[in-house]
């Protein structure tokens, strides 16, 4: 089904309505130069009535926001300022109670090696003179002894002479030539 331009549906192309407004005049309302100095009036008006509005109203609310953000934001940063102030001190602070436990644990150090060496020191010492003493008396121990072992092997020596010569020959030696025999041959 088409449509004829101009008028309702299912409406002739002329006809007009009570609800279309009734008559068909000029052109576009507020470009009709009868009304034109009464719209300009009006607009002037809204124009003053809207700016005195905003401006005793809406202005100063938003301003007083505005401040009031500025104001908070001031706060907020000289607050942040303070609290960095604040932690780099007690950074520094900390910086130097660590410095100074550092010392102190290093001054322990080396107070607790010096004392640890002192008595190592002296330990070995005393370990050393316990040494010294027990080789002098090993020492005197093997002289006597070697000297013991030695006056008893001439006697060995002796006897063993005297009975290799019986043996060998029968005879028994004099024991002056077999003391004789026995000290040539320890000496040499």
């Amino acid at each position: 089904m088409a449509e004829s331009h101009g008028g309702a549906k299912g409406q002739p192309a002329g006809a007009h309505t009570e609800a279309d407004g009734g008559h068909h005049g000029g052109g576009f309302p507020p470009f009709e130069s009868s009304t034109f100095a009464s719209q300009l009036v009006s607009l002037a008006i809204a124009f003053v009535a809207l700016y005195l509005i905003v401006s005793r109203v809406a202005l100063p609310r938003v301003g007083g926001v505005i401040e009031a953000r500025q104001n908070k934001i001031e706060g907020d940063l000289a607050e942040a300022q303070k609290l960095k102030d604040q932690s780099d001190a007690a950074l520094k602070a900390y910086e130097g109670e660590l410095a100074a436990a550092r010392s102190r644990a290093q001054a322990i150090s080396n107070e607790t090696r010096d004392k640890l060496n002192a008595q190592a020191e002296a330990e070995r010492k005393a370990l050393e003179d316990q040494l010294t003493a027990k080789l002098a008396a090993a020492e005197k121990t093997i002289a006597t002894t070697r000297t013991t072992a030695m006056s008893n092997v001439r006697g060995i020596a002796a006897d063993a002479a005297s009975t290799i010569v019986q043996r060998l020959t029968g005879v028994v030696p004099d024991a002056k030539s077999v003391d004789a025999a026995v000290d040539a041959s320890l000496k040499g």
